[in-house]
This record gives C-alpha cells, sequence and structure tokens, in this order.
C-alpha cells in the first residue's frame, strides 16, 4: 500500500515526466565532469540520479512491480557505490556500475514503450525520446565503465593505455553515440570495440526508428487535403 502511494505521488510530480527528465538528464551530464572529485560529491551525485530514475519508471511504468523493481536497483546501486568509495574497492564500484546499467536498461525500455505507443505524438513523447537518446549513452557510460574492470587496458586515454573513469566513459559514450568519432579516448580490446559498433548501430537506428514513427503519426498531404475536402 505504502509502495503504490509512494509511486502514485512521484507520478504526480512527475506529471510533465518526460520534459522533467530530458531537462534534469542534460543537468547531470554536463555536471559530472564538474562535480568535484571527492567521494562524498559521487556520492550525492549518483543518489540524485538514481532517484531520478526511479521517478522515471514510477511515472512510465504506471504498475507497482516496476516500481519495486526500479528501487531495489537503484538502491543497490547507492549501496555499493558508498562500500566502493569508502573502502576504495574496485569490484564493489564495479557492482554499483552492473546495477546502474540495469535499472538504466529497464527505465530506457519502459520510456521507449511509452514514447512509442499507437497514439497521437505529443511535446511529453518527443522529450521522452530526447531523454530516451540521452539515456542510451548513459547506459553505454556503465558498460564501458564496466568493460575497463573486466578488461584493463581496454582504452586508449590521452596517448596511455589504461581503463577510464565513469566520467571519461560517458564522454567516450556520447561522442560514439552521437557519431563525433574517436577523439583523445579510443577503445583497445575486441570487448571494448564490440560494444562500442553496438552503441554506434543503436544510435543510427534509433534516431531512424524515431522518425518513422513521427512520419507515421501524421497522414500524407494528399490525403489530408481530401479529407478537408469531404
Amino acid at each position: 500500500m505504502a509502495i503504490g502511494t509512494t509511486r502514485d505521488a512521484l507520478s504526480r510530480i512527475f506529471y510533465q515526466r518526460c520534459f522533467y527528465l530530458f531537462f534534469v538528464l542534460v543537468i547531470l551530464i554536463g555536471a559530472v565532469s564538474f562535480v568535484p572529485a571527492s567521494d562524498q560529491g559521487r556520492l550525492i551525485l549518483n543518489a540524485v540520479n538514481m532517484f531520478l530514475l526511479i521517478a522515471t519508471v514510477a511515472a512510465v511504468g504506471r504498475t507497482t512491480l516496476s516500481f519495486v523493481i526500479a528501487l531495489l536497483l537503484a538502491g543497490g546501486a547507492v549501496w555499493f557505490q558508498y562500500l566502493g568509495l569508502w573502502n576504495d574497492n574496485d569490484t564493489e564500484l564495479a557492482e554499483s556500475w552492473m546495477f546502474s546499467g540495469v535499472l538504466y536498461f529497464v527505465s530506457t525500455t519502459y520510456l521507449l514503450r511509452y514514447v512509442f505507443q499507437p497514439r497521437i505524438m505529443t511535446q511529453d513523447k518527443l522529450f521522452g525520446a530526447a531523454a530516451a537518446y540521452l539515456m542510451l549513452g548513459v547506459l553505454w557510460a556503465y558498460l564501458y565503465a564496466i568493460i575497463g574492470y573486466l578488461y584493463p587496458q581496454s582504452y586508449m586515454v590521452v596517448g596511455q593505455a589504461g581503463r577510464v573513469v565513469y566520467a571519461d566513459a560517458l564522454y567516450l559514450s556520447i561522442t560514439v553515440l552521437t557519431s563525433t568519432g574517436f577523439g583523445d579516448i579510443t577503445p583497445l580490446t575486441r570487448a571494448a570495440r564490440g560494444v562500442c559498433m553496438v552503441e554506434q548501430l543503436t544510435g543510427a537506428l534509433f534516431v531512424a526508428i524515431l522518425i518513422a514513427r513521427l512520419a507515421g503519426v501524421y497522414p500524407p498531404r494528399e490525403s489530408y487535403i481530401d479529407d478537408q475536402r469531404e
């Protein structure tokens, strides 16, 4: 009962859910590189990020089960990040990235299901599509960070082989997703390159499918004129 009440409250707060989601995602992505590189700063940013995703699932998922799943995943992500920062343990940080990655996948899935509903395309859904595009970039950033943990020396960072911190992984993900191209961070191992290729394909297909969705919403001009004449 309490869980359902909380979910409904978040749904009302985030009534214009996709606009707020897109707006906060832009701020969070921009803030990653400027947040103080302290454990407290990273933990606060991660906690805000997890709350954002819980609210997204609560508003878009519309079921108690989806809300509970998001809550558990977010709790695991924040807890393991806290432990990893407190104990200076890379394994626990990697577990936090895994929880965060799954949570972003779940949130993106619910958001896309909402955006591509066979109904009229509203302004809120357009912001939802833009937010889903950004969430894909953040999701892949966690994948890059996990790959760096599992396969050391997976990236060339400013001329040196090594791993990437999350801020660098997010930077790499956004450049790959937008097809900007590789610059000062490039993948070296097959695993890292494979993840990059999948993200490139996902970004291109997402834009193509969204354009097709928008084109399908509106009838051809000839059909509109005929309807007006009738």
